[in-house]
């Protein structure tokens, strides 16, 4: 794989993503992320360009749309050595994005809670987040897909090793663990939707 160029961050578990973030700028990442993230990134110094600087759209609709765009996913999906892919991703001005750092909102969490509304559960089943994450997993033989604040440190050694980049296999193996938390994030949802009586 190529070393990594650019990055989406976007995290609700914010646990050591500003570290994770000051180690990517050092390989020269360029770090493309969204609100609340964006924010702590820039108080923790990092330098970050925002999604909707970078897709030209702003984010809507009180933050249902932000990263669900050509720009976005077109960077996740296309295919590095298909001629067709990168032929129409640089005529759409469309760049590679190279990793995905994303975990969801805590819809469990949301729904634990006594007395939850419908509206408010339904306000936390996160869209964008799952879409990125599989988009990327989807296209793991080209993107570094991370939904696990404990795989920062295993992604950093392997990009230190391999001069900013990382293995097939533990981008297969982090594909895998995506999957896995889709699906399990799914069930969620669908277990609690279940209960509701409408």
């Amino acid at each position: 794989m190529k070393k990594i160029e650019r990055a989406i961050i976007s995290v609700t578990d914010k646990t050591g993503v500003v570290e994770f973030a000051k180690s990517l700028a050092g390989f020269g990442i360029q770090i493309l992320s969204t609100g609340g993230t964006a924010r702590s990134l820039r108080e923790g110094g990092v330098e970050v360009t925002e999604i909707s600087q970078y897709t030209g759209f702003p984010e809507m609709l009180d933050g249902r749309v932000k990263t669900l765009h050509p720009k976005v996913h077109g960077g996740l999906l296309g295919v590095r050595d298909n001629p067709e892919h990168v032929r129409m991703m640089r005529s759409h001005g469309i760049l590679d994005i190279d990793l995905v750092v994303v975990n969801l909102y805590q819809f469990e969490k949301t729904v634990a809670k006594q007395n939850v509304s419908l509206e408010e559960a339904v306000e936390n089943i996160d869209i964008g987040g799952p879409a990125m994450l599989r988009s990327s997993a989807k296209n793991f033989r080209d993107v570094t897909v991370v939904v696990d604040p404990a795989d920062y440190p295993l992604v950093l050694k392997e990009m230190e090793e391999l001069g900013g980049a990382t293995s097939l296999k533990t981008r297969f193996r982090l594909a895998r663990k995506v999957f896995l938390s889709t699906h399990r994030y799914d069930g969620a949802i669908s277990r609690y939707l279940e209960g509701v009586e409408m």
